[in-house]
């Protein structure tokens, strides 16, 4: 083991040492390079621009990297990782992964603050460009042999949310673990944006993920901010702790990719013109569940369905608060009701059980507008508040199979309305 105390001593161990601790904090230095089998424990680098460029085989443990928020703490510069490992990590200033073989080992990292706004390659689909995470593991390549287990990450605080998105997996890389502490994020989004967005935590196209675990809040600020969501393919997704979005058109949970089984065991709060709960835009979800959603925004669906969704669980209740509004959808601006749930036509949920209530406080809307189809329905109410509101809806070929009247209520008698 070398042990270092000053930015020269560091610099000559590079040259030559493979196991080098550093003693205190060192600063004054240019961007650095591990070379293949370096390993970098303890201490605080500080950099005027960018931090440490990991190349092959690269440990770093108990190390604060420091740099400007708009810089890269901790980047790869070889298609080829090895395995890399990252171990109690703290950086200001974002980590950016971006091989196309070998191995990612996060056990422990805080991302205190970052800025990525201003990176120009940005993953792109559904009619919109995705901002980079704080953390983003990347592989550009159609090549498939990047493999990470990612415990422990964490971005940005209350007080401080990074700006852009928190996590970020993208392309072809294979995840049996991504599991995250708290995560707060700002987009910085112009509101209205309409080809922009970023995600608290966000799984892009191409990767594959068995597990992902929300150990602490993912709150988001900002338009255009999905607290969580995936394009590509996860087996289990768990949220242990509240999800909470502020600004128009965020979204509490999104999926257009494939997803075995959704479990949000807190509450989804969505704040802001066009901020939904959940959306099920394309590919599928088996089976979602909930403890409750609330919407606060004119325009804000508290869940919205496109696709076929087999069951759909709420434990508690889903409401809304707002009218009608603007949100973004798939690129694009559209005009919404504030439905409580909402089955589009070619949507179908096989069964929605409600253990609270359904509930709108709005004008104009609709509680449950099925022009889909419910197969099965279980709720203690459905009740419409606002003026001009409907309890339920049925249009088209849609349906609604178990809907008890005696649960339904709404406004100047409307309670159930059909066509």
């Amino acid at each position: 083991m070398t042990v270092v105390t000053s930015a020269r001593e560091l610099l000559d161990a590079l040259t030559e040492a493979d196991d080098i601790e550093i003693d205190g904090s060192l600063s004054g230095m240019p961007a650095i390079t591990l070379r293949p089998g370096v390993r970098l424990r303890g201490g605080t680098l500080r950099f005027g621009a960018s931090g440490i460029r990991l190349t092959s085989d690269n440990q770093l443990q108990d190390v604060t990297v420091i740099v400007p928020d708009s810089e890269v703490a901790i980047r790869t510069s070889a298609p080829d990782l090895g395995q890399a490992t990252l171990r109690n990590v703290r950086t200001r200033g974002q980590v950016l992964l971006t091989p196309s073989h070998g191995r990612v080992q996060v056990d422990g990292l805080t991302v205190a603050t970052a800025d990525q706004r201003g990176r120009e390659e940005r993953p792109h689909g559904f009619g919109v460009h995705v901002l980079q995470g704080a953390f983003t593991l990347w592989n550009r390549s159609v090549a498939v042999g990047l493999t990470a287990t990612l415990a422990g990450i964490s971005a940005g605080s209350a007080d401080r949310p990074v700006r852009g998105s928190g996590v970020l997996v993208a392309g072809p890389v294979e995840v049996d673990l991504l599991r995250t502490g708290p995560i707060y994020t700002d987009s910085g989004i112009e509101p209205g944006t309409p080809d922009l967005i970023s995600g608290g935590v966000y799984v892009i196209t191409g990767a594959r993920v068995q597990t992902v675990i929300n150990d602490g809040p993912v709150t988001t600020h900002g338009a255009n901010d999905m607290a969580l969501g995936s394009w590509g393919t996860v087996g289990s997704w768990t949220a242990r702790a509240p999800v909470t979005t502020h600004g128009p058109s965020g979204i509490g949970y999104v999926s257009f990719g494939t997803l075995d089984r959704l479990d949000i065991q807190a509450a989804v709060t969505t704040h802001g013109a066009g901020a939904r709960g959940f959306n099920v835009y394309d590919g599928h979800v088996a089976v979602a569940r909930f403890q409750s959603i609330a919407t606060y925004g004119d325009g804000a669906v508290g869940a919205q369905v496109s696709k076929d969704l087999p069951v759909l669980e709420i434990v508690d209740d889903v409401t809304t608060a707002g009218s009608a509004g603007q949100s973004l959808v798939r690129g694009v601006q559209v005009w919404l009701r504030a439905n409580a749930v909402s089955v589009e036509a070619g949507g179908r949920i096989g069964r929605l059980a409600v253990g609270g209530s359904l509930r709108t406080d709005g004008d104009d809307v609709v509680t449950l507008e099925a022009a889909g189809i419910v197969g099965e329905l279980t709720a203690g109410e459905i009740v419409a508040r606002g003026v001009g509101s409907a309890a339920v809806r049925v249009s088209g070929s849609g349906s609604v199979g178990g809907l008890d009247p005696a649960t339904v209520t709404g406004p100047e008698h409307r309670e159930v309305t059909v066509g």
